[in-house]
């Protein structure tokens, strides 16, 4: 009785999480026009998401700036949980520490702070994407660093100080015995700096150029009054970026399954 309630909350749960994006995904593939009225099936949907530049050029400008800024987290977030890590246990203690701040902060402050700094302190124009990316990179790098750390505490260590007395200089060492052992960390940091940047609102909302939009902004305008055949396009592209999502993770436990037999 006991595993049976178990396995009766846990597809509670499940249900919970995932019957909104189900009902969305459904949607997607009908000409309906608002959630409520099922009608046809129908595939307008995805080819008006396809076919309009506006929606093209905000997917494209969306996943390019996220490149952008997962390759400058991963680097500093890497970069920054290796020397953490090497360092005397007062210093990696607050470094830890400072790097909690950002994660549990809330990215309006953080935003807003990022707007001040760069923009009126500095004077650093939206039109440039500097503030952007730095905004969006101070959010993503705390994540990519409590990614990577985990896997800096599994690798045997034995095999860095090997390398040293076998006559490795320390950054021969570093990139031919420590970087490939967290090369699972790395990769994890990176896909998530990507989800955060594809996901955040608040620090985009201030400090990006006023002709750009994001997925999270365009769909937030959307709601506020767009035409009913860009709205409907938006449940389309919902449902791939959930699928994108899901299949990534599926093939990653694949992957981890092969590795550990």
């Amino acid at each position: 009785m006991i595993k049976f309630f178990q396995h009766i909350v846990i597809w509670l749960v499940l249900l919970f999480l995932y019957a909104p994006i189900m009902i969305l995904m459904v949607y997607s593939f009908t000409d309906s026009t608002m959630i409520g009225t099922i009608k046809n099936f129908s595939l307008q949907n995805y080819v008006t998401l396809f076919t309009t530049p506006e929606l093209v050029e905000m997917i494209v400008g969306t996943f390019a700036l996220a490149l952008v800024v997962a390759t400058l987290s991963t680097f500093l977030g890497t970069t920054g949980a290796i020397g953490a890590f090497y360092s005397k246990k007062r210093t990696r203690g607050a470094i830890e520490i400072a790097n909690q701040i950002p994660v549990i902060n809330a990215d309006v402050v953080t935003g807003f702070s990022i707007c001040i700094l760069m923009i009126i302190f500095f004077k650093v124009r939206k039109e440039t994407f500097i503030p952007l990316i730095i905004g969006q990179t101070a959010l993503c790098t705390p994540f990519v660093y409590l990614s990577v750390l985990p896997r800096l505490k599994q690798m045997d260590h034995n095999l860095y100080e090997a390398a040293l007395d076998l006559g490795c200089t320390t950054s021969m060492a570093l990139r031919k015995v420590v970087v490939p052992q967290i090369v699972p960390g790395i990769i994890s940091g990176f896909m998530t700096a990507i989800t955060l940047s594809l996901d955040d609102y608040f620090i985009t909302t201030y400090t990006k150029p006023a002709t750009f939009d994001t997925i999270s902004t365009y769909v937030v305008n959307a709601t506020r009054g767009s035409q009913t055949e860009i709205k409907t396009a938006l449940w389309a592209l919902s449902t791939l970026i959930f699928v994108l999502a899901a299949l990534y993770v599926v093939a990653q436990n694949i992957t981890r399954k092969k590795e550990s037999k």
